[in-house]
């Protein structure tokens, strides 16, 4: 009986752990995005940063879209805190949209309008390929 137990609260403990998505999973490598805008929200909790931008297309009309980048914890050993994102910064993101067509994308190079960029992405290989060729 305690051997059954022990393995309902094993599989218990691990379904975060089969919830969670790889990033070929939940993003379209083959489709970059690269988009400048406002930050109108910044969460900053695990499994992911998400940040959100405004964007204005062509025409004028403003899409928001969400930017998913790596735990907060992987993010501060790179030196990216959470007040480094705010909202109301203008910034340009480079990542990969979503696999589902929605205004989603992983987060990757951010550049600020100084010309500072940070990496927000989970993995260094996820970087967009103009990026990863100007750091040769």
């Amino acid at each position: 009986m305690k051997t059954l137990h022990f393995l309902l609260v094993l599989a218990l403990l691990s379904l975060p752990a089969f919830a969670h998505h790889s990033f070929v999973a939940e993003f379209d490598e083959s489709k970059p995005v690269k988009l400048t805008g406002t930050v109108t929200k910044v969460e900053w909790q695990n499994p992911h940063v998400w940040f959100y931008v405004d964007v204005k297309d062509e025409s004028g009309k403003v899409s928001n879209w969400g930017f998913s980048g790596g735990a907060p914890g992987q993010l501060m050993r790179r030196g990216v805190t959470r007040d480094v994102i705010r909202p109301g910064m203008v910034i340009k993101v480079e990542g990969y949209r979503a696999r589902d067509g929605s205004n989603n994308s992983s987060g990757g190079k951010v550049t600020f309008s100084d010309g500072r960029s940070v990496f927000t992405a989970a993995a260094e290989d996820k970087i967009p390929v103009e990026a990863k060729e100007s750091k040769k």
